[in-house]
């Protein structure tokens, strides 16, 4: 039973506001993204630290709540340096080019359907758009350019090089990501995110659609540059990344911003386009449980259980290396990504079109049997270049182990003086 109520907002229902009501649903985005950074940040520290069994923050205020405001606080009055060879116009530029996109990506995000706001019927979402999920991918390509920037202005090999894989992992990820998306509006028939919404009443896309799904979340994390794919950063072989020449003032709290608004709008994407968006679960039916403010909170609950999971990656799983970030993009996601499009347009064209059944029936087939045959031949090519490069690494072995002079390592003798030219001294008896 689709549950499609009559106060579900349409594309038609915005653009009427006031322009106060319309000032005021952009000033509470700004005050829940801005509080949610704040908590984000606490509630990231605690979760990570139960996991491991340690406390986390727990002296700045109660339960340690105020120890993001202290952080702030310490950044925004640290002095702020300029290294001497730094553009210093772009310098200052990349950190906002990182922030003001991810603020407005989460324009497009619907928390609720119709609310009652001060007496006026408005949709809990800040603008809505034919083409919203395209602006949403497009926002987060932007961003890109103020991570790029951030590493080409400091002038350090090191920021450079994490500038140029932020650049190549994004190019790999949007990709794919942007193919994830494509399923969805197959079924939904809409870019439009209340449209999307309003199209899951009968069942979520991340059950119909879970390929689309999963292929999202793993894009969800190199998008955001978060752990497992955070190689921007790369801590353990490019000190800082991309952001290594920026102390910590407040163009770092601005860089620190903008990954957790990229994280955010991730995580309000896949509740939106996947998880239902506002809609309370499915068993629950009642009709107190889809109107008013009531579906504000089911997002809210999904959102923080999305931004949970995406806490529970960082504490589990290593950094990849970067040859399997690009691979993983490349050579896994999307061609998978392809022929689940295939295979999706097949099944809604046999479910759309009756007289086309048949046929639509015949390319599904042909596009499972087709998508398998590919697999299998690159995993026999596959399994021959590692069978061919392992028998490669096998014979210079044996070589270098037969004739360490044609470049092995031969081991020293023991007598180690001797070997280094020392020649050992009696020392008389007697002597301390």
């Amino acid at each position: 039973m689709t549950h499609v109520l009559a106060a579900d907002p349409t594309l038609a229902d915005f653009g009427k506001d006031p322009l106060w009501i319309t000032i005021i649903k952009a000033v509470m985005l700004f005050v829940f993204l801005m509080l949610g950074i704040l908590f984000g940040v606490w509630f990231e520290r605690k979760l990570i630290a139960r996991m491991q069994h340690r406390y986390g923050p727990n002296r700045a205020g109660k339960f340690g709540l105020l120890q993001s405001v202290a952080d702030g606080l310490k950044m925004g009055l640290k002095e702020d340096l300029f290294p001497r060879t730094v553009d210093k116009v772009l310098y200052l530029l990349a950190p906002v080019i990182m922030v003001i996109p991810a603020f407005l990506a989460f324009s497009i995000v619907p928390f609720a359907p119709m609310v009652n706001l001060f007496g006026v019927q408005t949709p809990l979402q800040l603008v809505d758009l034919p083409v919203a999920v395209l602006f949403m991918l497009a926002m987060g390509a932007v961003s890109v350019y103020g991570v790029v920037l951030a590493g080409w202005s400091s002038r350090s090999p090191y920021a450079l090089l994490g500038g140029l894989r932020s650049a190549a992992q994004v190019v790999s990820y949007e990709i794919a990501m942007g193919l994830s998306f494509v399923a969805v509006f197959i079924f939904a028939g809409t870019l439009s995110t209340s449209e999307i919404v309003k199209a899951q009443g009968e069942m979520w896309y991340a059950v119909l659609l879970i390929p689309s799904f999963l292929i999202y979340v793993v894009c969800m994390f190199g998008e955001a540059a978060r752990i497992p794919f955070d190689l921007p950063e790369g801590e353990g072989e490019l000190v800082g990344g991309f952001q290594t020449e920026y102390s910590s003032s407040l163009k770092f709290a601005l860089i620190m911003m903008g990954e957790y608004l990229h994280t955010f709008t991730a995580s309000g994407i896949a509740v939106t386009l996947f998880l239902g968006g506002w809609r309370a679960p499915l068993p629950m039916a009642w009709e107190w449980a889809h109107t008013g403010w009531m579906p504000a909170l089911w997002f809210f609950i999904k959102f923080v259980l999305t931004f949970c999971f995406i806490v529970w990656v960082r504490a589990s799983l290593p950094r990849v290396r970067y040859d399997q970030l690009m691979s993983l993009g490349w050579k896994v996601l999307i061609p998978v990504n392809l022929a689940w499009i295939l295979l999706v347009a097949a099944v809604r064209n046999i479910v759309v079109n009756e007289d086309n059944r048949m046929i639509g029936i015949a390319l599904g087939v042909v596009i499972v049997v087709g998508a398998l045959a590919i697999w299998m031949r690159f995993d026999t090519v596959n399994q021959r270049r590692k069978e061919a490069r392992k028998a490669e690494v096998d014979a210079e072995f044996e070589q270098l182990s037969n004739e360490p002079a044609a470049g092995g390592f031969p081991v020293p003798p023991l007598d180690l003086p001797h070997y280094h030219g020392v020649q050992h001294k009696e020392i008389p008896s007697g002597t301390n």
